[in-house]
């Protein structure tokens, strides 16, 4: 028979990939930690991890496996969620990826007013790219995602939420920032500086290079805003980003917005879950909390209308 103990040994260290975190989170020393692991791999009769130069891996056995353990104990915390919802009403923990940007800018802004409506429900914010959020719903390790749509996904559920307009960011005393527009083409050899692979705005602008027949200029990729706009306001780069990540520069003309013609870029940012899952009390709670924002079919442009329709209907 399987031991459950054996099992959850197995599960903490297959996710940490450290023993020593793994008795931690346990609360018992590494050797009892180090047999159990033994035991586990005996009744299986596999080796489950491999150590190389001090680290510890899983083998393939070991990730089929653990695949199972994370089902197992993802029901184990929606059974403790919905018991202490049961008995409080209001406890648990609301688990939400989200990007990088949007963790900064718009998430704060979101949480207020939830957190005075459920003031005992602790927020555990993860932050990545669009497809990496979008896939942590798959694994479990969030239960619901604010992110655009990168690819699509049966057994993940979008509801569009709002619009963001992405705009070309260029340095005040750019080549570019004399123009009052521009067409795609006119970016052909400009050095640019992506988002990160997985990136939702990535994302959009390759698909309308690639539409336009443009081979683009990716002298930098990353999720940090902070070095884009410092790249770019040092005339080493353009950039697409989101408009309201870069709202204060704008404002301050610390930075240049160029249109980009024949269309303006908007890209759509939806709430994510997976489908047929019932979501645990807090998540259910954030998800009803947001979609009482969105019963206009004419989505929101930008994180500040959003905010405003929220402050209103907090009035």
């Amino acid at each position: 028979m399987l031991n459950l103990n054996q099992l959850r040994t197995f599960y903490q260290v297959a996710k940490s990939l450290n023993f020593s975190v793994a008795a931690e989170n346990l609360c018992v020393s590494q050797p009892a930690v180090t047999k159990q692991i033994k035991n586990f791999e005996e009744f299986c009769n596999l080796k489950l991890f491999r150590k190389k130069r001090a680290k510890v891996y899983l083998t393939d056995e070991g990730k089929k496996i653990f695949i199972y353990a994370s089902r197992i104990f993802e029901l184990e915390r929606q059974l403790e969620e919905t018991i202490s919802g049961l008995q409080n009403l209001k406890r648990g923990s609301l688990l939400i990826g989200t990007t990088k940007t949007y963790a900064r800018y718009f998430m704060p802004v979101l949480f207020t007013p939830f957190q005075k409506s459920f003031p005992d429900i602790i927020i555990e914010l993860d932050e990545g790219s669009s497809l990496d959020m979008s896939k942590s719903l798959l694994e479990f390790k969030n239960s619901l995602a604010i992110v655009a749509k990168v690819e699509e996904n049966p057994d993940i559920l979008f509801i569009p939420l709002l619009l963001e307009e992405v705009v070309l960011i260029v340095a005040p005393n750019h080549h570019l920032a004399r123009k009052n527009k521009i067409r795609f083409r006119d970016l052909n050899e400009e050095p640019i500086i992506m988002k990160e692979i997985g990136s939702g705005t990535r994302d959009l602008v390759e698909r309308y290079a690639r539409s336009e027949k443009i081979r683009l200029t990716v002298v930098a990729q990353t999720s940090n805003m902070e070095f884009i706009k410092q790249l770019v306001k040092q005339e080493q780069a353009v950039s697409f980003v989101v408009r309201s990540s870069v709202e204060a520069e704008l404002s301050q003309g610390e930075l240049i917005s160029v249109p980009v013609r024949p269309q303006n870029l908007f890209l759509k940012i939806f709430i994510a879950y997976l489908r047929d899952y019932e979501l645990p009390f807090a998540a259910r709670a954030f998800l009803d909390y947001l979609l009482s924002f969105t019963h206009s079919k004419d989505l929101p442009v930008g994180v500040d209308p959003f905010v405003k329709k929220i402050k209103a209907m907090g009035e």
